[in-house]
């Protein structure tokens, strides 16, 4: 108890300045409220006390931003990509010597647990140093020749980018996104969640501490459909990266047409795990708890679907119950906390649904399915047994430590299960069949697959989903792909007849 109770102690201190100064906007460089005035209440998930008040901003405040980001792009985009490289490396340097205060933060305004938030600064920081590395090459293309011409393609910043962020691990996701767009050369207006906004403050400031120059990096808080549509809209912004509700994406597409925007969207998914009979068990179900009940289970990746062969479904799922009813519930800044509070009483309420929906169409409660406590919005980590495929919690996003177990007897049966939601953002297979594994992962419709593995991050490789999962790639090179436009120069290696008119 005295870990906590110092650790409460931290982050009140780390957060004082929130509660009396509020959290604003960050407009070229200036802390400032909203033009209205109008702020509203972001609250603690543990308690549901306010923690501070939080700039509510517009279209006013957002035209703001979008022409402070265009400025700030005529100078940022022509930058050598070997001195972005060098002010990037440095606000990796500045989020690591504040990564307490990070994720204290972090958790207090989510609820995510310190085991998995302590990580939430040193990753966002992994992500600067990895993209700010890939700067000074950012421009380069290639040398494409035939016997008359010689082709040479290079890449171009596409302008100001709008990057809108969900209130799950929101620090991490906000680098993600980012930290490639600076690298490339794009200037960046963020509009954080409503619900979990106090971090976005915090980068922003501690990247021009660094020395990122005024107006490439703009914070605009708000709602969705004030501040969160004047963004989407605005002429000014060439392209929006998004992480969140899959409705919300075709929301935002629509909302952005006008304006032919380029698109990167990170949406929804109701990923499965896949168990056969010849798997290694005990890894299996630990993979598919961990990828579940880690978080919250507000990830998107999180393996909500548990699939696994008759032969061995009630061993499996027998010892998820177990592994479920001992994972501690409580307040996140106790180190001994695996699931903490959903970030938001809506939310809560969302997720509670499930459990009388469940009780509705036939499946069984095997451990969870209630709220814990009468304070905050805790709610004990769930396994449904005995479900089907057509039920609302084998085909819904729940999006909280909620796991849906269902039987299949083959391959073929366990393919169509797994590809049989509107979702495709990843997958997991457990086998030790080689073949078998080949053959699988050819047919299941999902951008990411691990196999005998749970989710472990590479960031060279693609991030990303198919059907209403998202569009486009996250990693690597892909993320440059979508931050930068390919022009093509065509200079001639001889002399051609040039065709004469009239």
């Amino acid at each position: 108890m005295s870990d906590l109770n110092d650790n409460i102690a931290r982050a009140q201190a780390y957060m004082q300045r929130f509660r009396e100064q509020g959290v604003l906007n960050h407009i070229n460089g200036e802390s400032v409220p909203a033009d209205s005035g109008k702020t509203f209440e972001t609250l603690s998930p543990v308690d549901l006390t306010p923690l501070a008040n939080v700039a509510k901003g517009g279209a006013s405040d957002v035209d703001r931003a979008v022409k402070a980001a265009q400025e700030a792009f005529k100078t940022w985009s022509k930058m050598p990509g070997k001195q972005r490289r060098e002010i990037l490396i440095k606000v990796a340097e500045a989020i690591e010597a504040r990564a307490e205060e990070i994720a204290f933060t972090e958790c207090m305004d989510t609820g995510q647990a310190l085991r998995f938030m302590s990580k939430a600064a040193i990753r966002g920081a992994a992500n600067f140093r990895f993209f700010a590395d890939k700067a000074p090459d950012a421009e380069d293309g290639l040398a494409l020749r035939n016997e008359n011409q010689m082709n040479v393609t290079s890449k171009r910043p596409i302008g100001p980018i709008a990057v809108i962020t969900p209130w799950n691990t929101p620090f991490m996701l906000s680098t993600w996104k980012i930290a490639p767009a600076l690298a490339s050369g794009c200037t960046v207006v963020h509009k954080p969640a409503e619900f979990s906004p106090m971090t976005a403050k915090l980068l922003v400031e501690i990247a021009e501490e660094a020395g990122l120059p005024k107006g490439v990096l703009n914070l605009v808080n708000g709602m969705g459909e004030d501040a969160g549509k004047a963004l989407t809209e605005h002429p000014g912004i060439k392209a929006i990266a998004f992480v969140g509700e899959s409705r919300t994406g075709q929301m935002i597409m629509a909302q952005a047409a006008p304006t032919l925007k380029r698109f990167h969207f990170e949406l929804g998914g109701k990923n499965p795990v896949i168990i056969f009979d010849d798997a290694d068990i005990d890894r299996a179900v630990d993979a598919a708890c961990f990828m579940i009940y880690s978080l919250n289970g507000e990830r998107c990746t999180s393996s909500s679907r548990l699939l696994v062969q008759d032969s061995i479904y009630d061993e499996v799922t027998r010892r998820v119950a177990d592994i479920a009813n001992n994972i501690q519930v409580g307040h996140p800044l106790d180190p001994s906390t695996v699931v903490g509070p959903l970030i938001h009483p809506e939310h809560e309420t969302k997720v509670l649904s499930y459990f009388e929906k469940a009780r509705e169409q036939g499946a069984t409660i095997a451990t969870g399915g209630e709220k814990v406590g009468s304070e905050g919005c805790f709610v004990r980590p769930t396994l449904f047994t005995q479900a089907k495929q057509d039920m609302a919690v084998a085909q819904e996003e729940i999006f909280g430590p909620v796991l849906t177990a269902i039987a299949f007897k083959d391959e073929a049966e366990a393919l169509h299960m797994a590809n049989d939601t509107e979702y495709g953002l990843a997958a997991y297979l457990w086998t030790n069949d080689l073949n078998r594994a080949m053959r699988m992962t050819d047919e299941l419709e999902a951008g990411m697959m691990w196999v005998n593995s749970e989710n472990v991050r590479h960031l060279p490789a693609p991030f990303g989903g198919v059907k209403s999962s998202g569009i486009g790639r996250d990693g690597g090179d892909w993320s440059f792909d979508f931050y930068m436009e390919t022009v093509n120069v065509s200079f001639p290696r001889k002399m051609h007849q040039v065709p004469a008119l009239g």
